[in-house]
């Protein structure tokens, strides 16, 4: 529009017809007067009205433009890549360009698997990328034009929020994780065509001015059947999922996050074009509850393609991690990239654990610690500033215990720091499991539990939760658990069984439905049978799982599951770190086995790379249920409790039951993002065929050929993921 106002001949032409209507005010205000108004008039009428002429030509501009050719559109860096390898996760606390990082799966067909995502910076303006794609004619059902956008509320959103465009042919529905969102579409009216080859995602900050469009690491083949290594926008190679997890870089922002997605057609000539888009807008923020209760997460992603592309060309992972845990007090990351490598590995976990031992220390707070895993510098050196105001116990179980460990090292530290009296090892009836930290200053009332371990593997390989709670009861609780195992006999479990600790006790969180239990129980306050009898009896929707041993764990748990997941009516999705016998479900209209961790090795297929794993031991370390995400009866269990009759009678542990839906489905997306992630590298690693080049579906056009999503509307398992997400 600049152009057109310092055209030469437009300027004469409009002076010439607006100088005679703008005379008489002219006259009155002067030359100078009639001079601006003239320029005034002329300005709207270009901006407003005449944009689109193509003076000298006199043509009209068409209102969208072609798709953009695959060489040119590589060179946008617009936001995530995608279908790389597992939920990839980013947050920084600024940055002028949001890039975030997720790893959900794509559905490719042709010779292709379900493969995860990775993500790459944004930096080019979607909004011109949106206008590169026609609209197709209305003979074809989709209208040239663009949908509105949905109503805007002031009010805080939900945690579920829904699009409401009447016009687009798909339901959009988003849910609000901790630090992502998971996005859910759904075909409204029957099943897609066949021309449709998915979903186009972009995304807007809160108070920002432009999209940002997702970028998917798969890609249509080319004329010559090679794969395009470029991640390309979402615009270019559209999501062939009915649902993502997106992990925006920005995440903590305050205000609305806007999504708009936009189903993406091919035709014969293999053009891509645009239907109608549906727009949503959901607020995430920094804390699942502010100032009560925070979920946070590890990133658990060292098997990932954009770990890969991060950090591992410039070094090993032994250069960021220790390699020896025993050594780890020692060790000194060498790595070029280390601060933000180590940052973007510990995710939200890391951070709310180390801003609360730095709150601690600021306040003069008392501090009461348990350990099992110990040997991460970053924790040890923050405990020894507290001085006296530290009580810690560290488990000296097989392995923890006696000369040469990182455990018996920052005991004698803290020895030094907080005083003889002050530090003590033990490890109950088998070990001391619990992984926590309470709080309790003039002004900070913080507890942190869960299940992930201070050490190298639990904050930066493994995939851990912690769960930040705030408040005096809840602190209160967990001192009160730690005077109970400090000054009781020495590993005395039939003595703490007897405590009111053992049993359930409210948390006192304002609004949320949280208690807390310790273990060891004695036989009147046991907990195992009756969560499997919750999980068995109680369970009517859905069930989803990150279990780290439950490979190794019979039990009326294990059993529990087996028998929900052979009931067709309710959807399971499950994690362990191994294989699980007994859970290999063969029927194809059942639910699906429970995935373990992965990853993808030298004969990883075309676009991909081997990566790293992260060392020996468990990396799927979580231990969490969620029940019923979807029902105002939602729950979910987590902690340090294994589920077995270990964790609940010989055990030092902690056991969380939350019943509350925006906790449940924080944790509920955690599940679905790591299922995602490694049911990709399971079927890689059993395939019969490898080195496949991995790709999106074109539409069918042979005899026999079908459509991407087909298994999406004829597996029963499929089925009930498409509707229960959307």
């Amino acid at each position: 529009m600049i152009r057109y106002a310092f055209n030469p001949l437009v300027n004469i032409m409009l002076s010439l017809a607006l100088l005679p209507l703008v005379g008489t005010l002219g006259a009155a205000v002067g030359r100078v007067g009639g001079a601006l108004a003239s320029v005034t008039a002329r300005h709207i009428l270009i901006t407003e009205h005449l944009a689109r002429i193509a003076w000298l030509r006199f043509t009209w501009k068409p209102a969208t433009r072609t798709v953009p050719n695959a060489k040119a559109a590589a060179k946008t860096k617009s936001e995530a890549t995608a279908a790389s390898a597992g939920t990839i996760r980013r947050k920084a606390k600024s940055v002028s360009l949001p890039e975030a990082g997720s790893e959900a799966t794509v559905k490719v067909k042709l010779k292709t698997a379900t493969v995860p995502r990775s993500k790459t910076p944004a930096k080019t303006k979607p909004e011109t990328l949106a206008t590169s794609l026609p609209k197709l004619a209305a003979s074809t059902r989709r209208s040239m034009t663009p949908a509105p956008s949905n109503p805007q509320t002031s009010a805080p959103s939900g945690f579920q929020v829904e699009g409401t465009s009447a016009n687009a042919p798909f339901t959009l529905k988003l849910h609000r994780g901790d630090g992502m969102t998971l996005i859910a579409m759904n075909w409204k009216n029957g099943r897609p065509p066949q021309d449709f080859v998915g979903f186009a995602i972009e995304y807007q900050e809160p108070e920002g001015s432009q999209y940002f469009a997702l970028n998917n690491r798969l890609g249509f083949l080319d004329a010559a059947g090679n794969v395009d290594p470029t991640a390309l926008s979402t615009l270019q190679s559209p999501i062939q999922k009915f649902r993502w997890v997106h992990f925006p870089r920005n995440a903590h922002l305050v205000g609305d996050f806007k999504y708009r997605v936009t189903p993406m057609f091919m035709d014969a000539q293999d053009k891509l074009s645009t239907g109608e888009p549906q727009e949503a807008t959901i607020q995430l923020a920094r804390e699942t509850y502010p100032g009560i209760a925070n979920v946070t997460f590890t990133r658990g992603f060292v098997s990932s393609q954009a770990f890969v592309d991060r950090y591992i060309k410039d070094g090993p992972i032994n250069t960021l991690v220790a390699p020896v845990a025993a050594k780890g007090l020692d060790f000194t990351p060498t790595h070029p990239d280390t601060t933000a490598a180590l940052a973007w590995m510990g995710f939200e976990a890391r951070a709310a654990i180390l801003e609360t031992l730095d709150q601690a220390i600021a306040d003069k707070a008392e501090v009461r610690v348990v350990a099992y895993d110990f040997n991460l510098p970053e924790i040890v050196d923050r405990l020894e500033k507290l001085g006296g105001s530290l009580k810690i116990i560290i488990d000296d179980s097989k392995g923890h215990g006696g000369d040469g460990s990182a455990e018996t090292e920052a005991e004698g530290r803290l020895v030094t720091s907080a005083g003889q009296a002050n530090v003590l090892r033990q490890h109950m009836g088998s070990l001391q499991h619990n992984k926590t930290i309470a709080v309790n200053g003039p002004t900070v009332k913080k507890v942190v539990c869960g299940s992930t371990n201070l050490s190298w593997r639990g904050f930066f390989v493994q995939a851990n939760n912690a769960f930040v709670l705030t408040g005096q009861t809840a602190t209160d609780l967990f001192f009160a658990a730690f005077d109970y195992y400090f000054h009781g006999a020495k590993n005395d479990v039939a003595g703490f069984g007897a405590k009111p600790a053992a049993d359930w006790n409210d948390l006192g969180l304002a609004g949320i439905d949280a208690k807390v239990a310790f273990s060891p129980h004695s036989s009147t306050n046991a907990k195992l049978n009756g969560i499997a009898t919750d999980i068995k009896s109680n369970t009517t929707s859905s069930l989803l799982y990150s279990l780290a041993f439950l490979y190794e764990t019979p039990g009326v748990v294990l059993d529990a599951i087996k028998a929900v997941t052979a009931d067709k009516s309710i959807f399971v999705y499950g994690i362990s770190d191994r294989k699980v016998g007994g859970l290999d479900v063969q029927d194809p209209s059942g639910n699906v086995a429970p995935v373990y961790a992965a990853e993808l090795g030298a004969d990883a297929p075309e676009p991909f790379k081997s990566e790293p794993t992260g060392g020996t031991g468990t990396r799927v370390h979580h231990k969490f249920t969620v029940i019923d995400f979807d029902k105002p009866t939602a729950r979910v269990y987590l902690g340090s409790y294994n589920f077995s009759t270990p964790a609940d009678l010989k055990n030092g542990e902690n056991l969380v039951v939350v019943r509350d839906r925006r906790i449940a489905v924080s944790y509920m997306i955690e599940a679905l993002s790591l299922f995602d992630h490694y049911s990709f590298r399971v079927a890689q690693k059993t395939a019969a065929a490898k080195g496949q080049k991995l790709h999106l579906a074109k539409p069918p056009r042979a005899p026999g050929e079908k459509p991407w999503w087909d298994d999406d509307y004829t597996a029963a398992h499929k089925i009930k993921d498409r509707e229960l997400f959307s």
